[in-house]
């Protein structure tokens, strides 16, 4: 009797010290947030890198070669636009920096003389109920602010890109040896439909940043180039991005004509709806869809826990947890058929 009363007593501490050991590590897993969510940039750089890698090495260029080609030519592509457009976008970047707050003086002095019943003043920022518009300078301050973590996450991309394999079998070695297999495809899965969808966000952003920049130029808004590139920067963020990027240039707009800010409007809601129907429909049959509703509870919850990073991250951060939810838990733990996105679509395999 007293020897199972001291096994149960034994029990009881061992669970309890598990609990408080799981808890411990939640805890510190969650101070450290900000530092993971660097470590899957890093990844997502070295999915883009290993991507345009592969296409070297379908010439038979060596691993580590066609590795450096790839980002050597990533590179050169932002140096050779730097070098070609670099002083306009400087110049349109400072004209605009003094344009917009000119443009949202002119905005409350038309509400002002316009006697519609609204306070111009509560549209002007303040700390607690901040409008969209300080929040959208805040959010870009924020990136401005964050260099140093863009170089950082670029070189540790490098890194993972340059040697993948070891630091994927460093992760599934985390897990118990009858899982590993099992673990490895499904980092292979998610791999795949992060590399598809970052493909197809790539050509959606290069189009509505030439779309953009071209129509708001035909239009005459000032700093077309810079609002150009801001508009397909901010694509790689799903629902949030195309709306940061159309304020500035209604602002500017209205300053000018009211007349020209509906056109720049329409425009906006042009070149989406253009994006929506046409562009999206031809990207998404040889890339990977995730659901509307996932995808935007998703951003919302990411830029909740990690604030303006998250919101950058949070659709790549969604395709790879979508996939694995479907490969680990739907089709595995569940036991149940599921589509995996990405999965029947033909991926370009390096020649050996």
């Amino acid at each position: 009797m007293e020897a199972r009363h001291s096994l149960s007593e034994a029990q009881f501490i061992r669970r309890t010290l598990i609990v408080i050991a799981l808890v411990a590590l939640a805890m510190f897993l969650w101070m450290l947030r900000d530092v993971l969510l660097m470590i899957f940039g890093a990844v997502v750089v070295a999915a883009l890198f290993r991507s345009l890698a592969s296409q070297f090495q379908r010439l038979h260029v060596p691993q580590g070669l066609a590795l450096a080609l790839s980002v050597l030519s990533i590179f050169a592509i932002v140096g050779g636009a730097l070098a070609l457009f670099g002083s306009q976008i400087i110049a349109q970047t400072e004209t605009l920096s003094q344009t917009l707050p000119k443009a949202w003086e002119s905005l409350q002095a038309r509400i002002t003389a316009s006697g519609l019943p609204l306070d111009a003043d509560q549209l002007k920022p303040t700390g607690a109920g901040s409008n969209l518009a300080a929040q959208a300078g805040s959010f870009v301050m924020s990136l401005g602010g964050g260099l140093a973590d863009a170089l950082l996450i670029i070189v540790g991309g490098i890194f993972i890109a340059a040697s993948p394999r070891f630091y994927t079998a460093g992760a599934v070695k985390l897990v118990p040896d009858s899982k590993r297999d099992l673990t490895r495809e499904a980092m292979a899965d998610s791999g795949k439909a992060l590399r598809l969808w970052l493909k197809a966000q790539l050509v959606a952003m290069v189009l509505i940043g030439l779309l953009t920049g071209l129509g708001l130029w035909i239009l005459g808004v000032p700093s077309a180039l810079a609002l150009g590139l801001i508009a397909g920067l901010l694509e790689f963020v799903p629902f949030v991005g195309p709306i940061l990027a159309a304020i500035p240039a209604v602002l500017i707009a209205l300053a000018i004509d009211p007349q020209l800010a509906l056109w720049t409007l329409l425009l906006y809601v042009l070149i989406q709806n253009i994006e929506g129907y046409a562009v999206q429909p031809i990207i998404q049959s040889w890339a990977v869809e995730v659901p509307g509703a996932v995808l935007l509870f998703a951003l919302l919850a990411c830029g909740a826990m990690f604030g303006p990073l998250g919101i950058i991250f949070a659709a790549p951060l969604t395709v790879v947890v979508y996939v694995l939810i479907k490969r680990l838990y739907v089709r595995e733990a569940l036991d149940t058929a599921t589509p995996i996105p990405g999965e029947d679509q033909p991926e370009t395999k390096p020649a050996r």
